[in-house]
């Protein structure tokens, strides 16, 4: 369970993050259109877990590995985006956020589940009076 802390820091950090990689280098990765998703960051605050995920992509994770060759860039601009709130400037961990993909690929198999009609679909009505009415 993270604190409060934590996750007021998480918070920060996701907002600036989404704005460094909306404005400030948005044109350095391909054109990919990435969003923080979610920050975890480790009780003493000096780890942040970034998920991140990629919109107009189809190599995410090579984007993924050019934002860690840009790791130290951006935690740097981080810094000085947040520097005079806080005493530490976490290391940035980024990982590849699937969840979006996963959802889809779940959502297609529900889909694609073929669901035979029961009876009541059919409106049958098992109590049928067998009487004769010949007599």
């Amino acid at each position: 369970m993270e604190s409060k802390r934590q996750q007021k820091f998480a918070r920060l950090i996701q907002k600036e993050l989404g704005d460094i990689f909306q404005a400030d280098v948005k044109g350095l990765f391909n054109g990919a259109f990435i969003t923080v998703t979610t920050v975890r960051v480790s009780p003493d605050l000096s780890i942040a877990k970034v998920y991140l995920s990629f919109l107009n992509q189809k190599d995410r994770q090579g984007v993924l590995e050019d934002i860690e060759d840009k790791n130290k860039a951006i935690r740097s601009e981080l810094a000085k985006r947040i520097g005079k709130q806080v005493r530490i400037i976490p290391i940035l961990q980024f990982y590849l956020d699937d969840t979006a993909e996963y959802a889809s690929k779940i959502e297609g198999l529900f889909n694609n589940i073929d669901i035979p009609p029961s009876d009541k679909d059919y409106n049958i009505d098992y109590n049928v009076d067998e009487t004769d009415d010949d007599d």
